[in-house]
């Protein structure tokens, strides 16, 4: 599993182009607006989610201001029932604790087992904010890098 310095040295090495954001420890949507407030860029809400039996896991980006019913969502991505994942699993396969959940993760999902799920309504945003594995800093990426992301890690997005 990388840490943060060596998820930024991974990104260096395949020319991402970003912006890298420090501030305090940040743990919810409001906390991390007070120090990204003024970007002008979709701030994302990340839910690291699975199944009942915790078989199929699940990363479900959304705008941070969007409430999210997990009944409602668990039938847009084709499953029974959702809830949050342990945060075993969460370390085990995104390589971050609680409070960092971070597309970013991915980079660490080598076997794939986690499916990204991205919310439509957002994905029409030119800049996105995401957390470099720790929650102590936020990266501006324009949406084509992100999209260049997905492709080198293996994660296409599935829309809901």
């Amino acid at each position: 599993m990388m840490n943060e310095k060596e998820f930024l040295d991974y990104m260096n090495a395949n020319g991402f182009v970003y912006k890298r954001l420090e501030h305090p420890a940040v743990f919810t949507c409001e906390e991390a607006d007070a120090h990204t407030a003024s970007v002008d860029a979709v701030h994302t809400k990340n839910l690291f989610l699975c199944d009942k039996k915790a078989r199929r896991f699940f990363l479900a980006v959304t705008a941070c201001e969007k409430t999210v019913n997990l009944s409602e969502l668990a039938g847009q991505l084709g499953v029974s029932h959702l809830r949050f994942a342990s945060e075993e699993n969460l370390m085990r396969l995104l390589g971050v604790a609680r409070g960092s959940v971070t597309m970013m993760g991915l980079a660490n999902d080598s076997e794939h087992r986690v499916e990204l799920w991205v919310d439509k309504t957002i994905w029409d945003g030119e800049y996105f904010l995401s957390h470099p594995l720790v929650n102590t800093a936020t990266l501006v990426l324009e949406k084509a890098e992100l999209i260049r992301f997905f492709e080198l890690t293996g994660h296409a997005p599935s829309f809901f």
